[in-house]
């Protein structure tokens, strides 16, 4: 799988999961048009971390995006984000349950077609996860995303342009 990558995303690989080896905080943004190759990416990473033992947790902005990530689910479903969500909204996402346990364990957080996602999305999954992070050490409650490697990734060219008010014709 690693010899098929390109030079521009095995740079990107090599980027990333040079982070997680590291274990130090990480976030980053794989913007690619549609077909440019980001889902071999997120397949290589995967693999290279669930060979090692290492837990990935691979969500995606809608479900059809998330089929084509191994183990990918949607994040509202993975990370239990309110479908009605503000700038306070935070996930249910008890502190002790499997899932916080999964969050902690976690080497690597692949989120694809991220441009989809309301930005309130985000920021209820970062302040879950900051607060979730802070008990095993303080200092990830003022790091983004509680101090995970978090890739995104997507086209913002696949979005559609939103003009509040108006009306199709």
């Amino acid at each position: 799988m690693m010899s098929s990558l390109t030079t521009e995303q095995r740079n990107a690989y090599d980027r990333v999961m040079t982070r997680v080896g590291e274990g130090m905080p990480g976030l980053f943004f794989l913007y690619g048009y549609g077909g440019s190759g980001k889902t071999f990416i997120w397949r290589a990473m995967c693999a290279a971390l669930r060979s090692q033992g290492e837990i990935v947790l691979a969500v995606a902005s809608s479900g059809i995006a998330a089929l084509l990530i191994p183990d990918g689910r949607t994040a509202h479903s993975r990370f239990c984000i309110p479908f009605s969500v503000d700038e306070c909204s935070t996930c249910t996402i008890e502190p002790d349950s499997p899932l916080a346990i999964l969050i902690v364990k976690a080497k690597l957080i692949i989120w694809d077609e991220a441009p989809m996602m309301h930005i309130h999305c985000f920021e209820a999954v970062d302040r879950s996860f900051r607060d979730i992070l802070k008990a095993v050490d303080g200092r990830n409650k003022n790091i983004p995303f509680g101090g995970k490697v978090v890739v995104f990734g997507g086209d913002f060219r696949q979005i559609l342009p939103v003009i509040p008010g108006d009306i199709i014709p």
